[in-house]
């Protein structure tokens, strides 16, 4: 096992450098010039003379009057050591910037996660055990429109009904404006914003999870050493629990491990529907106003996050079934 997960580390800081080049070569020829970005707002109130030498002085303050490959290693050497560049839309370090949207998206997707697994697993198990009933066919029903229907669509039926028709939750936003109280009432306005959200979240979620899960618990349950366990006299309960389940896991892991990812990048049809102040919607600006230190950074965190979440996954494979064997 140490071996194996040493052998990946060092694969993972391969991947990582040559994921590295590859992004910065991409957005170094992204048409654009950052310098001139930067200093953009000053134009109208400057001499000619005066905006040539601050732009200089801009191109000299990023370093892009240096070599390519010294501009990359420099901006490598920074971005491992957590310093992330300045951002050219917020005017502040991104490290700063991304602290408030990396919190709220991770609050969002943390706590949509708990009612989807706890949901969706049971109601998977339960259909495919009781499979080709009456409950099944209702749940299959379900689930299906929640999985065929767009995400905006949800959300603008979700917004109708709940904000508009009963005005029960917020629209927009993360916090009521001009709010101020203790942190108790704070963090609870906050989860009275995020209501909604979550709740569209968790609807379009329990379509595809649901049906995933009864799929593999479908596959598990007609095995050969279901038949056997069942034969030996072992409880109903004892056969899905402990043995079907159990191997049943194995798929359902590569899932989890997208959902890992997604906790920390967040989702852009919801934060720009609901006005969330999270990951997905500042990773849309900054591509969209081309701040590309702020694009670079969170780049290079999923590249590194989705190598790490896959070495997990690989071990979670090992200690869910022992056949599974890290060669």
């Amino acid at each position: 096992m140490f071996k194996y997960v040493l052998r990946r580390l060092m694969y993972i800081v391969v991947v990582f450098l040559i994921g590295s080049v590859l992004i910065f070569s991409l957005y170094k020829s992204v048409p654009g010039d950052p310098a001139r970005l930067m200093i953009e707002g000053n134009k109208a109130n400057m001499k000619p003379a005066e905006y040539e030498a601050l732009y200089r002085d801009a191109v000299k303050k990023l370093g892009l009057d240096k070599p390519l490959v010294i501009q990359y290693f420099t901006w490598l050497f920074n971005t491992l050591r957590g310093d992330f560049g300045y951002s050219l839309t917020y005017k502040m370090p991104v490290r700063q910037m991304i602290g408030v949207p990396m919190k709220n998206t991770i609050m969002l997707n943390v706590w949509s996660l708990i009612p989807v697994f706890a949901i969706t697993i049971p109601l998977g198990i339960a259909t495919a055990v009781r499979r080709n009933t009456r409950f099944d066919s209702t749940v299959q029903v379900v689930t299906i429109i929640g999985y065929s229907l767009p995400f905006f669509v949800i959300a603008l039926l979700f917004i109708f009904l709940f904000a508009v028709k009963l005005p029960i939750f917020p629209i927009s936003g993360v916090q009521t404006p001009g709010l101020r109280g203790t942190p108790g009432r704070m963090f609870l306005d906050k989860l009275y914003h995020m209501a909604l959200p979550l709740a569209v979240m968790v609807f379009t979620s329990l379509g595809g999870l649901t049906r995933y899960v009864r799929a593999t618990m479908i596959e598990a349950l007609g095995m050969d050493y279901i038949r056997t366990a069942r034969a030996k006299g072992l409880t109903e309960k004892v056969v899905i629990y402990s043995h079907a389940f159990r191997n049943a896991l194995i798929p359902f892991i590569t899932i989890m491990t997208g959902w890992f990812i997604s906790i920390f990048s967040g989702s852009v049809v919801i934060e720009r529907t609901f006005l969330w102040n999270g990951m997905g919607k500042v990773i849309i600006d900054a591509l969209n106003q081309q701040d590309f230190a702020v694009s670079l950074a969170m780049v290079m965190f999923y590249l590194v996050l989705s190598l790490v979440g896959n070495l997990l996954m690989d071990l979670s494979y090992g200690l869910a079934d022992p056949r599974v064997k890290l060669n």
